[in-house]
């Protein structure tokens, strides 16, 4: 498939949830390696006794960037397996328009993504730009854990 029958197909889909992701589990172990990676051992982390005792959410929390950086798993992009479309010689993150944190990942919470296409135009070198929102839900809360929109790239 040619990245034009891709653009056409996308463009019909602009403005419309493209995808609805597994629930993940954000286990302590997971927040715990992802604060040695980082180098973000803040107790707010990586203490659970001390969070449970001291801060406002009843246990640790997972690093907002923790949730950000799960975002090309959760909005299904990084199965290099099973591309979107044929003919797909990469796709890369091109960056970020726009991004919140409405609500804490306490540690054991499941989270999923949301994708909503918002544009999709065409860019040198046969590829196309999509802009998505992409809404991290967490299972049984009311306000997502993360809003983001996205911009990446899909070379042909």
């Amino acid at each position: 498939m040619s990245y034009q029958l891709a653009l056409a197909d996308l463009q019909s889909k602009v403005g419309t949830e493209t995808h609805v992701g597994e629930w993940l589990t954000i286990d302590q172990a997971r927040i715990n390696a992802f604060a040695a990676a980082t180098l973000d051992n803040q107790w707010i982390h990586i203490d659970p006794e001390r969070a449970e005792r001291e801060s406002p959410f009843g246990g640790p929390v997972a690093h907002g960037y923790l949730t950000l950086s799960l975002l090309p798993h959760l909005a299904g992009r990084v199965n290099a397996e099973k591309p979107p479309y044929p003919g797909i010689k990469l796709s890369v993150n091109y960056g970020l328009n726009r991004v919140r944190f409405p609500h804490p990942v306490v540690a054991g919470s499941r989270v999923r993504a949301r994708t909503e296409l918002v544009s999709v135009e065409e860019v040198a070198g046969d590829g196309l730009q999509l802009v998505s929102k992409v809404t991290i839900e967490i299972d049984g809360a009311t306000k997502p854990a993360c809003v983001a929109e996205t911009v990446s790239r899909m070379y042909f």
